[in-house]
């Protein structure tokens, strides 16, 4: 029983990268090394998590934190530049932030809801609604005062 006071413990619904099993992580016990319940491989969220069409409502609405969702294609030159940064902010947000990618092109159901329209497109969601959108490429520090508001 929690009171009023009290935080819910963290988590997020993720997919397995190696079954496509949807698993709940407490993101208070990343040290553990969480695994999927299914083929027993690690979950690893210090780094972006990819996301299909047929999971990504119950990851955005699974998640606990806020969640970042970058829309990207593998041709697109802006997408790659985002790449690395988004690899950095998940590493350093591990179990505050779910950083989560879709393939556009792979996943074309995805980027219609939300309506995007040019790539890279990173949505930033609390409790599944959306607080805020880049288009384009954004330095590291233009995406914290981003995700300041998701706070």
């Amino acid at each position: 029983m929690t009171t009023d006071t009290e935080q819910p413990a963290a988590s997020a619904v993720v997919a397995c990268a190696f079954c496509d099993t949807l698993n709940r992580v407490a993101l208070g016990r990343l040290d553990d090394r969480p695994k999927c319940s299914s083929c027993q491989k690690p979950l690893l969220l210090d780094r972006p998590v990819q996301a299909k069409d047929d999971h990504l409502s119950k990851v955005i609405n699974g998640a606990t934190v806020p969640v970042l969702v970058d829309f990207y294609a593998d041709w697109c030159g802006p997408c790659k530049m985002m790449a690395p940064v988004l690899d950095e902010l998940a590493r350093e947000r591990a179990g505050e932030l779910l950083v989560v990618k879709v393939n556009s092109d792979q996943n074309p159901a995805s980027p219609q809801r939300f309506n995007v329209r040019g790539i890279p497109t990173l949505v930033i969601l609390k409790d599944g609604q959306e607080v805020a959108r880049q288009v384009g490429y954004a330095p590291k520090a233009q995406l914290l005062a981003l995700l300041d508001i998701a706070r």
